[in-house]
């Protein structure tokens, strides 16, 4: 099995982590981690680089979250992608071949924050395999 785990920086984040480590999958079972960098977020344009403090950062939550993972047995690789997370994550998930997307249905996205879950809703209703959707955890 496939399952590509999208992680944002946010707290619920971990919860997404959770989420994973609560399942009992498959042997053989490979997980990606993927982080999306908009670049947006660090006022810049559309198509304008990513510096690379940013992405730096992006790299070391995804690596944090892999090697959290991988700690409970889980075979993981990562990977940061600059652009929409709305669209990167669904083409990811479909170039990779996943068979389950792991997203939190909160999270941060600049100023899109109003739109409470507008990435994971968005993901729901575009990728081509399943999608688990993590709720925000009581004690968060």
């Amino acid at each position: 099995m496939r399952i590509l785990v999208a992680v944002d920086g946010s707290r619920y984040s971990v919860d997404v982590v959770d989420a994973v480590l609560a399942h009992q999958w498959p042997t053989g079972s490979l997980v990606r981690v993927l982080s999306v960098v908009e670049p947006e977020q660090f006022g810049l344009n559309p198509g304008e680089e990513i510096r690379s403090s940013p992405m730096q950062a992006t790299e070391e939550l995804v690596e944090f979250v892999a090697s959290s993972l991988a700690s409970h047995g889980l075979s993981v690789d990562t990977i940061v992608k600059p652009g929409d997370p709305r669209e990167m994550v669904v083409n990811e998930a479909e170039d990779w071949q996943a068979n389950l997307i792991v997203i939190g249905a909160y999270g941060h996205s600049g100023v899109r924050n109003w739109q409470l879950g507008s990435v994971a809703a968005s993901v729901a209703a575009h990728a081509r395999c399943s999608v688990e959707l993590v709720r925000k955890s009581k004690h968060a």
